[in-house]
């Protein structure tokens, strides 16, 4: 029997779910595996910006963020997507915030302006300067791929693209998402949480604590037809079963939407429907620290406009389920720090079921590739 207190090793991933240990608590914690994740996952992952919808006219743009790094995406006059850096190539002043229209990008410090292909327009008083090349000032790019009717980017310019990171998702979103391609933005949020980026995947990838944690989740979606799929680098999460009259919020047994259905992209982008009138919400996870994470969603309706209903389930999600996922996943956090808590194991069945944690292990899997995490790393 081992003794209360004594020190023990950290024990790596197994294979096998049913047999593997959690990621030990450090890694939610330590300042240096921030910063590891930083290069190794935040700056090589994809990550969502918005719906393709959002960027359908010339000169659209939407602005987004992976911890320090701002970009912007717009579609040119000659119909193309791009992205850059939102940055000026002068003082580096921040050249875009929020979403609109723009025929040029011109940064509200000194006017410097840009093309929307990124190369300089104009800059004040550079015309006598000895030497001066508009070429050599012209904004970075960065990579923009639609997939799936999902715009996103990536800092990594040697990144397998995601059209094969993800391969599947597109045909799963188009299966369960009725008219996903013709969404329109209904509505933006934003929240910050008190918890490492990883305590909030793994919290949404299992269901595991929906019953004790959810009470009015597990009343809406019937959790014995709730299960889970791992793919190569995103999971889905079905509950086929729902019921129109629950705690949550009541629908339309008519209503468009008969299930519940959310998928987690590699490293930190979600997809969420709910059962009633037809929306869908991007919504991922921004890391601003080592214990701070941004939260931040996107909701779609097929003409932009809500309904009593969807208001009603708006408000239970952005409320009540978020209240309580929030309390949950801070209330870890705090655990991780304690020196009472090391790892842990994850409970797994057969069946993939509603209490299986194995898409939380296939993420634990991800970040320890990603980090080349090996039992010669462990701290003994």
């Amino acid at each position: 029997m081992l003794k209360v207190g004594k020190a023990q090793p950290e024990h790596t991933l197994d294979q096998d779910p049913a047999r593997s240990y959690t990621l030990p608590a450090r890694f939610y914690t330590d300042p240096d595996i921030f910063a590891a994740e930083r290069e190794a996952i935040f700056y090589r992952g994809w990550h969502m910006a918005c719906h393709a919808n959002d960027l359908s006219e010339i000169g659209s743009y939407v602005t987004a963020a992976i911890f320090d790094q701002k970009v912007f995406i717009c579609r040119g006059k000659d119909n193309v997507l791009r992205g850059f850096y939102n940055v000026c190539a002068h003082r580096a002043h921040e050249l875009l915030a929020g979403s609109g229209k723009a025929k040029v990008i011109t940064c509200p410090y000194h006017a410097w302006s840009y093309h929307l292909t990124g190369e300089l327009r104009s800059a004040r008083g550079s015309e006598d300067l000895p030497g001066f090349d508009h070429g050599e000032f012209c904004l970075t790019p960065v990579r923009v791929e639609t997939y799936g009717h999902i715009v996103f980017f990536n800092l990594d310019d040697d990144a397998p693209a995601a059209s094969v990171a993800f391969d599947g998702l597109d045909a799963e979103l188009d299966e369960h998402i009725p008219g996903f391609a013709t969404m329109q933005r209904r509505q933006v949020f934003s929240s910050t949480l008190e918890a490492n980026w990883k305590v909030a995947v793994d919290n949404f990838v299992e269901c595991y604590h929906c019953a004790p944690a959810h009470p009015a989740f597990a009343d809406l979606v019937d959790l014995n037809t709730y299960h889970s799929t791992c793919h190569a680098q995103y999971s889905s999460h079905i509950g086929s079963g729902v019921r129109p009259d629950n705690k949550a919020y009541t629908f339309d047994p008519k209503a468009p939407v008969q299930k519940s259905a959310f998928w987690w992209l590699w490293p930190m982008s979600t997809v969420n429907l709910t059962p009633g009138d037809t929306a869908v919400s991007l919504f991922w996870f921004n890391p601003v620290s080592p214990t701070r994470t941004e939260l931040l969603a996107i909701s779609y309706t097929p003409d932009g406009k809500s309904t009593p209903q969807l208001d009603a389930a708006s408000e239970y999600a952005g409320t009540i389920l978020s209240d309580e996922d929030n309390r949950l996943c801070e209330s870890v956090q705090r655990g991780m720090a304690s020196r009472g808590y090391r790892q842990g194991r994850f409970v797994v069945d057969a069946k993939r079921s509603a209490i299986s944690e194995h898409a939380v292990h296939h993420f634990h899997q991800l970040v320890a590739q990603a980090l080349n995490w090996r039992k010669s790393d462990t701290t003994g």
